[in-house]
């Protein structure tokens, strides 16, 4: 059961070798929204207003599918 969803943004790829990068996510956010606060993003971010995740990726299948604004949702899940 997932407890909490989370919407992300990719701020930046960083390339260390053909089989390491890092990513970095931020949470979402517009420059500006709806007056009747209807996008999607600006419920993310009113529920969770600030965000930072790194993840470095060392899969090969992984390594070059990812680019700056990209948006992915993370669930949190618990792990037993």
């Amino acid at each position: 059961m997932t407890i909490m969803r989370a919407k992300l943004q990719i701020a930046s790829v960083t390339k260390h070798s053909a089989e390491c990068e890092q990513l970095k996510f931020h949470g979402v956010a517009a420059k500006s929204y709806p007056a009747d606060g209807s996008d999607e993003d600006n419920t993310f971010a009113k529920f969770s207003p600030s965000v930072s995740l790194d993840i470095t990726i060392m899969n090969p299948a992984l390594v070059g599918k990812f680019e700056p604004g990209q948006r992915f949702y993370v669930d949190f899940t618990p792990a037993e």
